[in-house]
């Protein structure tokens, strides 16, 4: 290999980062459907220290699942001895358990949108509508009178 040659540790890395990445994915949605159906009043964001927790077990369990003892060489092992068609099963398999992972984490946050409509919550309160309509008939009111300046309507009377 030559000296230019990526590092087989950065694609250890990016393929522990995005499996991180689909766990904490997966914990946030699993939240998001609790607060749903189960708890409308929970803070599902937590605090810092919540989510300093749950990183950090995730990033052990991690750890201990595919790095301790380089564990992750021996699943490449078991993989490489399989044959082709099941690899390319498997692949597919992974492949439509990320797409469902991503597409459950992008209904979550559709189904929480909806759930803040509907208890006028967030950016759907009355109040930040009424805030947003007074602040965009200002807006509009404020392009009216440059137009009126821009076509001097406003020397007319």
């Amino acid at each position: 290999m030559s000296d230019a040659a990526p590092s087989k540790w950065w694609s250890e890395g990016k393929a522990s980062m995005a499996i991180g990445v689909l766990e904490i994915w997966t914990i946030i949605s699993i939240l998001i459907y609790y607060k749903i159906l189960i708890d409308p009043s929970s803070n599902i964001m937590g605090t810092i220290i919540v989510w300093f927790v749950i990183i950090t077990g995730v990033t052990i369990t991690d750890y201990f699942i595919f790095h301790y003892k380089n564990k992750w060489k021996s699943i490449i092992s078991e993989f490489d001895q399989l044959s082709k068609r099941k690899n390319i099963i498997g692949s597919w398999v992974v492949f439509g358990i990320v797409l469902l992972i991503i597409g459950n984490f992008i209904f979550s946050f559709y189904c929480l949108d909806r759930q803040a409509r509907k208890d006028q919550v967030g950016p759907y309160a009355p109040e930040v509508v009424a805030k947003e309509r007074r602040e965009d008939s200002l807006q509009k009111a404020y392009q009216i009178e440059n137009l009126k300046k821009i076509y001097g309507e406003d020397n007319k009377k």
